[in-house]
């Protein structure tokens, strides 16, 4: 082999390992990629479930049972409706295989939808009246005490309460039942290192993603 040919092999194999180190990283990241979407799909997915069996819930309850209406005598059970939906949704978000992180579970909301499955304004009357909606706020049962359901303590306390169960109805007279809405906000933490990569090489990528699921149901008419 002559001093050209030697000279030629060298610069060939130079240039595989120069090309190669620039292709591992773009399949690691797509590698990762795939991994991490994978991953947040599951979760979203689990988010999904827990949104729908709470809406479930308190669409099957409605205003826990009784004569609709908050005065005296009515709706009797109306203050264990919102502490079911909350369980319910919790049941679903620490069942065997979920990976979601309660303490990642910012707050989960129930409240009273429009016919776009929006929250629904303020009532016009009387003025002032807040929107109806209610926050469950996440608190560690080790810091503070929660509500509880039966003998199991929730992961979550009412922050804010504007729609009390008494106030709902399943009346099918005009304007018909009120629908339920049950939507929480979930930060997604990156299981892989593609957030770091993606940072690295310039992205703009950060640790976590938010996420947010809900679900509508008109309350069930047995009324």
């Amino acid at each position: 082999m002559s001093a050209a040919q030697r000279r030629r092999r060298i610069a060939s194999r130079g240039q595989g390992l120069v090309e190669f180190a620039m292709l591992v990283p773009v399949f690691l990241v797509l590698l990762l990629g795939m991994l991490e979407l994978g991953l947040a799909f599951t979760h979203n997915l689990t988010l999904e479930y827990s949104t729908r069996e709470g809406a479930r819930v308190g669409a099957a309850l409605v205003n826990g049972g009784g004569t609709l209406g908050c005065g005296a005598g009515q709706s009797p059970n109306a203050a264990t409706v919102d502490p079911l939906i909350i369980a319910a949704v919790e049941r679903v978000l620490t069942s065997p295989g979920s990976q979601v992180r309660l303490a990642d579970v910012s707050q989960i909301r129930i409240y009273k939808a429009d016919g776009a499955g929006d929250q629904a304004s303020a009532p016009p009357t009387p003025p002032g009246s807040p929107t109806p909606v209610n926050v469950w706020t996440y608190r560690d049962p080790l810091i503070a005490v929660n509500p509880t359901v039966g003998s199991q303590e929730l992961n979550f306390y009412a922050s804010s309460t504007a729609w009390p169960a008494c106030g709902r109805t399943n009346s099918t007279a005009l304007p018909g039942p009120d629908s339920l809405g049950v939507s929480l906000a979930y930060t997604y933490r990156f299981q892989t290192g593609l957030g770091a990569i993606a940072r690295f090489i310039g992205g703009g990528m950060g640790p976590t993603l938010q996420m947010t699921d809900r679900t509508i149901m008109a309350l069930n008419p047995t009324q």
